[in-house]
């Protein structure tokens, strides 16, 4: 199995404020779509609880709760080893939120796609872990200015570990 994290960072990997996406950017939302759909997603209960529509289509939703609690069309699971235990050895699984998932998730994680923001938001309540360089080595970046949709220059970077 492996194991990715996918989010999109501002330059003091901040990821949120108040259980709400810090950035809004079209792209990022077309590749983490291409790149989940299809494979199993795991997220905290509070991303979920943010999703517009709640699960998302195409993707088996898998939502991490001690509490229980209703996710309907996603499968709930107390811990982020019973949900792992639960997925095919063969596939790759996307952690997609929030911080205390990604802090669990990133020790075991192979590869981190991250969307880079050129940009440091005055408040934030949410962060992204620290990302060592001795152990993520950056395979591909890909970067992006500003246009009519995208108020801040970015970069689609994915990490594996070296």
């Amino acid at each position: 199995m492996k194991i990715a994290l996918i989010a999109a960072i501002a330059q003091n990997r901040a990821i949120g404020n108040g259980n709400k996406l810090i950035y809004w950017l079209p792209n990022d939302l077309k590749r983490f779509k291409t790149l989940t759909t299809g494979h199993t997603i795991i997220m905290g209960s509070n991303t979920f609880r943010s999703l517009p529509k709640g699960a998302l289509p195409n993707r088996r939703n898998i939502v991490l709760s001690r509490k229980g609690g209703e996710f309907p069309r996603a499968d709930t699971f107390p811990s982020l080893e019973a949900a792992l235990a639960s997925c095919n050895n063969q596939e790759t699984v996307y952690i997609i939120g929030g911080e205390m998932l990604y802090n669990c998730a990133m020790p075991i994680a192979d590869t981190l796609c991250l969307t880079e923001v050129d940009n440091t938001p005055a408040e934030a309540d949410a962060f992204f872990p620290e990302i060592d360089k001795s152990i993520w080595k950056e395979i591909e970046r890909e970067q992006y200015t500003t246009d009519e949709k995208h108020q801040y220059s970015y970069s689609f970077v994915t990490y594996e570990k070296a």
